[in-house]
């Protein structure tokens, strides 16, 4: 059994920074792609930036450079630094485990298992 748990999430102004941390439990994630997904309120869950088992990353427009996806792959954890952060960054914030030997991938069917979510308000 697989469990993804993300955590730092809070409340942050604009322009602050967050970094969301996603521990992933049960059989290892080394050799898996994962990503990070985003749901605004009233709005549909949206693609953030994913990295690929050997350590690629991609990301949305929406946030290419000012959010970096990393792993570290010996706690078994994947990170999202997120920096100048703004108001419409606001949202409930998902990882999800995908393909063994996965690249890049921004469709969400292709996670097959996800966290919980962590909330992330940034006030402006």
């Amino acid at each position: 059994q697989v469990q993804l748990v993300e955590s730092g999430g809070g409340l942050v102004q604009a322009g602050g920074s967050l970094r969301l941390s996603c521990a992933a439990s049960g059989r290892t994630f080394t050799n898996y792609a994962m990503g990070w997904f985003r749901q605004a309120p009233g709005k549909e869950r949206e693609f953030v930036g994913c990295i690929s088992w050997y350590g690629f990353t991609s990301y949305a427009d929406s946030v290419k450079g000012r959010f970096t996806i990393s792993r570290d792959n010996a706690k078994n954890t994947v990170y999202l630094q997120m920096n100048s952060l703004k108001p419409e960054d606001t949202a409930v914030y998902y990882c999800a485990r995908g393909p063994m030997y996965g690249g890049i991938y921004e469709n969400q069917g292709i996670y097959d298992y996800w966290g919980q979510g962590t909330q992330v308000t940034v006030s402006s």
